[in-house]
This record gives C-alpha cells, sequence and structure tokens, in this order.
C-alpha cells in the first residue's frame, strides 16, 4: 500500500482533480497486452486494430511492464486541470536526460522479458535520444488511436470529476476519497491506496492530484516520486458505458421533434459540450449548436459555461419526455 500523508493544511487545500490526453494515450498503448483490460475496451480496440498494427508500439511496450517500474517522465502529472497533449508532450522532451536515465535504468531492473530488457538497454546508451523517440512515439499513438475518440473518453472524465466535486462539497474530503474506488481510502488523516506497494510518503507541501482515467482500468496507480507532483490514477465512473452507442430515443419523440434532436435529448444524461456531443454522434458542430440551441429555447436542455465551452444537459422537463416516451 502507498500511503501519502498531509504534513500542514496546504496538502489538504490543494487537492485537485484533472485529467491527462498523455496518461490516457500510454495507457491504451497497454490494453492492449494486458488482457483485464480487454472486457471494456474491446469494442475500441476493434475499431483501431489495424491502424495499431501499422505503428511500431514496442519501445512503449518496453516500458510500460505488466509488472514493475513505468517512468515517470512520460506521464507527468498534469499541472491544470485540462492540460493539451502539446504541453505534455513538450514537458516530456524538457525532462533532463538524467532524470530521463534514471527512471529507465529502474525499468530495465525489474523487466522479465529479455526482448524488452534489451529494447531497454538501447535507450539507455542515449538517454535524451530516447526521451525525444518515446514523446514521438507517444504523438503518433494519440493521433492515429486515440484523439479521434477523444471527445467520448473526455466525456467520461469530465463527468467523474463533476460527480467527485459534489461529493467533495456535499460529504466532504474524507468520505469522497473513500468513495473513488474500494482501493483507495481516507484512513488516519493520509490518503492510503492500495497499489501493491509498500511506501509511505509524505506529501510536504506538494498537494495531491486525483487523475480519473478511461484506460488505467483495472489497476490503480499512485505517482510519488519526485520531481513529480503525488498523484493518484484510478478508473474513471461509468467505464462499462464508455463505448457503448447513446440510447435509442423513443418513437414517438423522434415524431415530436426529428430524430436528430431526439438523438441529442437522448444522449444529454451528463453535461456535454457542443463539440463532444458532435463527434460522438457524427454530425458538424454547427449543426449541433443550431440543435441544441432549439432544444434550449424549448426548456429541453440548459447550457453551463465550463472555461471556453458551454456544456449541455437535459433539463427535467427534457428527461420526462425521454421517460415518458419509454414507457408507452
Amino acid at each position: 500500500m502507498t500511503t501519502l500523508v498531509p504534513t500542514g493544511p496546504a496538502d489538504l487545500l490543494t487537492v485537485r482533480f484533472a485529467w491527462s490526453p498523455l496518461w490516457e494515450t500510454l495507457h491504451a498503448v497497454r490494453t492492449f497486452v494486458d488482457a483485464r483490460s480487454r472486457p471494456y475496451h474491446a469494442a475500441w480496440q476493434e475499431v483501431v486494430a489495424d491502424e495499431a498494427d501499422r505503428l511500431d508500439l514496442s519501445p512503449l511496450f518496453a516500458i510500460t511492464p505488466l509488472q514493475g517500474f513505468t517512468p515517470d517522465f512520460l506521464t507527468p502529472p498534469p499541472k491544470v486541470p485540462d492540460p493539451s497533449i502539446r504541453d505534455q508532450l513538450d514537458a516530456v522532451r524538457a525532462t533532463p536526460a538524467d532524470q530521463v536515465a534514471l527512471e529507465l535504468r529502474r525499468c530495465r531492473d525489474a523487466l522479465a522479458d529479455p526482448g524488452a530488457r534489451q529494447e531497454v538497454d538501447r535507450m539507455l546508451s542515449d538517454p535524451a535520444a530516447a526521451r525525444d523517440l518515446l514523446a514521438e512515439r507517444a504523438r503518433i499513438v494519440w493521433e492515429r488511436i486515440v484523439a479521434p475518440f477523444w471527445a467520448r473518453v473526455r466525456r467520461l472524465l469530465d463527468a467523474d470529476i463533476a460527480h467527485q466535486s459534489r461529493e467533495l462539497s456535499r460529504r466532504g474530503l474524507g468520505p469522497m476519497i473513500d468513495g473513488i474506488d474500494p482501493r483507495i481510502h481516507w484512513h488516519a488523516g493520509a490518503v492510503v491506496v492500495d497499489d501493491g506497494s509498500r511506501a509511505t510518503v509524505p506529501l510536504a507541501g506538494r498537494g495531491l492530484v486525483l487523475m480519473p482515467s478511461a484506460y488505467v482500468w483495472p489497476s490503480v496507480a499512485a505517482i510519488v516520486d519526485t520531481p513529480w507532483q503525488p498523484t493518484i490514477a484510478y478508473p474513471a465512473r461509468g467505464i462499462a458505458e464508455l463505448w457503448q452507442q447513446p440510447p435509442a430515443p423513443p418513437h414517438a419523440l423522434l415524431r415530436l421533434i426529428g430524430r436528430t434532436r431526439a438523438l441529442l435529448l437522448a444522449s444529454l444524461d451528463q453535461p456535454t459540450s457542443t463539440s463532444a456531443l458532435a463527434e460522438i454522434l457524427g454530425y458538424s458542430v454547427s449543426g449541433t449548436s443550431g440543435h441544441l440551441i432549439a432544444l434550449r429555447d424549448a426548456g429541453l436542455v440548459a447550457g453551463t459555461r465550463h472555461g471556453h465551452e458551454i456544456r449541455y444537459v437535459r433539463t427535467p422537463l427534457g428527461t420526462k419526455l425521454i421517460r415518458a416516451g419509454r414507457e408507452d
């Protein structure tokens, strides 16, 4: 177990949530060698299988073993709640070569597969070049097999953060942490993570990042080594529904407001941006925006601004329409 111990009020006041496109990218790669993830990600893997076969994933496979240490420099904890993949890759490329070498050696020492050890040995001969190679491989994986589905993944992550934030405001920090995952506990004033390791880590004013993830399932992970900010990655709520199609709207609703608006209304069981809805349903952003405005003006959806975007969700009236149509 990893025990993260707050050492003063600052640690509790700086607990925050974030998600990480780069973390999701590296753990998406991991699903191809970790059979435990397939029950939830099989539909996605089937869609991207041909594209993944065309990519050279061997360097990434070598440094993401199923057992042992995975270098943290390739998935640095996000410094802001919603980092861009470009900024995260820039941070990877800025990692000092000696830090890269330190983490690669630690990874190599725990590897059982001879081929993976040879791959990491080659990286250790030039850590700076290895860092850039891994960053470039991660960029390609993101562009080819993760980014096309990012709107759907981000929707899941945003929904988890919204839920945990409500729990924090309603119940307080300890109960919220207890409810994140059965392997994460608030005990005796510390956060305990049942991740298979044995470590006690003072937060020492660095705070704590709580990071929901789609692809980390079924694991939980604690990043605790310096120079990285302490971070706990955990499976996001609702992972079982991630790759399912939105529920079909009732036929009566289709006749009343049309297919496109009915599909949008049926999909808005959680706050979602216009661009995310357009990507998930395969519509244009401008067309989706027009339909959402019409639904909003009819009192069926409501929008709330989050940063630079507006997220829409069904109103009670919209939910009644959906339920009434399904009961007929």
